[in-house]
């Protein structure tokens, strides 16, 4: 349901059925539909105060990809505490980002989250490179270590006025 409630367009629904279907929840259409293109939406784009830019997935599978193929070892990943909610990825071309950027990622985790509801919620962060998918584990799942958590306030406010168009 969360992943609905961020697609933005026909693309991003067409890719969530893909995933629905490639894990078996919805059945395989027949064999005029298995020639079509598989689609890939874009993640949501922002630009912190700093300058520096923040992706975030709109799905799983685009979760997927911005963490285990598009990030680099020294970009910061961040994701919500044990709440189900978007991988974000605060790119730093491997150098530490400043409070404020930290700050802001951390916010937009908390806004594109299932606790975008609650007061402050933990959001966990670290390098990309402690950020590892289990072979095997369905799209969006991973597993990380030597991590930093930070109680954050979800701020719809914050999210618009970082939305790179």
């Amino acid at each position: 349901m969360e992943n609905l409630s961020l697609a933005e367009g026909e693309r991003d629904l067409q890719e969530i059925r893909q995933e629905l279907t490639d894990t078996g929840y919805l059945r395989r259409p027949g064999k005029a539909a298995k020639r079509e293109k598989r689609v890939a939406g874009t993640p949501m784009e922002f630009r912190t105060d700093a300058g520096l830019r923040v992706s975030v997935g709109k799905n799983n599978s685009q979760n997927d990809l911005l963490t285990t193929k598009q990030a680099g070892k020294g970009d910061w990943w961040f994701h919500t505490q044990k709440i189900h909610g978007s991988h974000v990825i605060l790119w730093t071309r491997g150098k530490t980002p400043d409070e404020g950027s930290v700050a802001q990622a951390a916010a937009l985790a908390a806004w594109f989250s299932q606790g975008r509801e609650a007061g402050k919620i933990p959001v966990d962060y670290t390098p990309v490179k402690f950020v590892k998918k289990p072979a095997g584990a369905r799209p969006g799942m991973v597993v990380y270590t030597t991590y930093q958590t930070m109680m954050v306030q979800p701020d719809e406010a914050l999210a618009k006025r970082l939305r790179v168009k």
